[in-house]
């Protein structure tokens, strides 16, 4: 299977299956000199992995993730990093009742249609599990933009589940943390839990809209043409399991706007351009503003659920499907921690290429 790898300067490969011994990830391109460790790494994957409450699935994982080259002494040496992470809590006998049969909304079918061959325990390179290998390469771009780019942050969280959504008035960031849903609406979070606790006791699932911004990115990162900051943020994005639509900024609202509205007027500060709103996301022409990125996703419901669905076998007989196991009522919960590893590892790539580029140099202003 070819294509396992994303980023142009800072490139990451991942490895593995969802019920193998062990999943992972190649960083190759991290600038020389970066501090970062395991436990660096461990807090972001913590952030992600398993069984952490009863809206997520019940498979434990540590998730512990080992770095296995390209660190010496704490500090990166330029070299690829080797990045793994343990299976330890497969259960791969809750597959056997679908061996023959495809899962309807998974990619069981296309990938047999494709390759001829299905890893039908989770899904195998299928699985939402390949995901934490992203979020461990994704911390290792954290550390570089940490000491790269000081102040920049990129932060997750979910805006709406099913047909609830925040109340965007009562936005708060400190609220993220505080929450099993990553949202930073207090009382949404209270009216969710009720909400996924009653479908995730029916068996069945929803989906969710996940948002990600990245404040203190400078201005001057992206190229014009094939190369947009835009572009290979939706990139990343779509690449996240599940997701099937992305948004810059105002995204598809933007298409019942007038021009007067959409344009984002522009003032001297004392510090340079202010903008008065941000309906372009902080990315103009490919190309970032110095505003926040924002970036939004829609996430379908989890596709394993337990109630019946017609569906054929392997030899092209029609059946029913039942899936059981341990799924996630809201894939969308643990898809944010996903989304911010994405969004970091592309800034780091487009920081690193703009490096190269220019040096750095950007046209004066006042």
């Amino acid at each position: 299977m070819s294509f396992n790898t994303y980023g142009h300067l800072f490139r990451v490969t991942t490895w593995g299956e969802s019920h193998g011994p062990a999943l992972g990830a190649t960083v190759d391109g991290c600038p020389p000199g970066i501090p970062v460790t395991e436990a660096d790494l461990q807090v972001w994957l913590d952030k992600r992995k398993p069984g952490q409450n009863k809206f997520t699935t019940q498979r434990r994982e540590a998730d512990e993730v080992e770095i296995l080259s390209g660190v010496f002494e704490g500090i990166t040496t330029g070299t690829p990093i080797q990045l793994m992470i343990r299976n330890t809590d497969q259960r791969s006998k809750d597959y056997g009742d679908i061996a023959e049969k495809f899962r309807p909304g998974h990619a069981d079918i296309t990938y047999w249609q494709k390759y001829g061959v299905r890893d039908y325990r989770g899904g195998g390179r299928s699985s939402a599990r390949e995901t934490a290998a992203r979020v461990a390469a994704g911390g290792v771009a954290r550390a570089a933009l940490s000491k790269l780019v000081p102040g920049l942050s990129v932060t997750g969280y979910m805006v709406g589940m099913g047909e609830k959504d925040i109340d965007r008035a009562q936005f708060d960031f400190a609220e993220i943390e505080r929450n099993p849903f990553w949202t930073p609406d207090a009382q949404a979070a209270a009216e969710w839990a009720g909400y996924l606790d009653g479908l995730r006791k029916s068996g069945s699932s929803v989906g969710a809209l996940i948002e990600v911004a990245v404040r203190g990115c400078p201005p001057g990162l992206g190229a014009p043409v094939y190369a947009k900051l835009d572009t290979d943020l939706a990139a990343a994005m779509m690449s996240i399991n599940a997701v099937k639509g992305v948004e810059i900024g105002e995204g598809m609202a933007a298409a019942r706007l007038t021009g007067e509205a959409n344009a984002d007027e522009i003032s001297m500060g004392a510090s340079g351009p202010e903008y008065n709103s941000n309906h372009a996301g902080g990315i103009l022409g490919g190309i970032s503003t110095g505003q926040d990125i924002i970036v939004r996703f829609a996430v379908k419901p989890t596709s394993s659920i337990l109630t019946p669905r017609k569906t054929i076998t392997k030899s092209g007989d029609e059946t029913e499907i039942i899936t059981k196991g341990r799924h996630d009522p809201c894939v969308g919960i643990r898809a944010v921690p996903v989304a911010e590893a994405m969004a970091a590892a592309v800034v780091l790539d487009h920081f690193l290429l703009d490096r190269a580029q220019t040096g750095g140099m950007r046209g004066p202003i006042g």
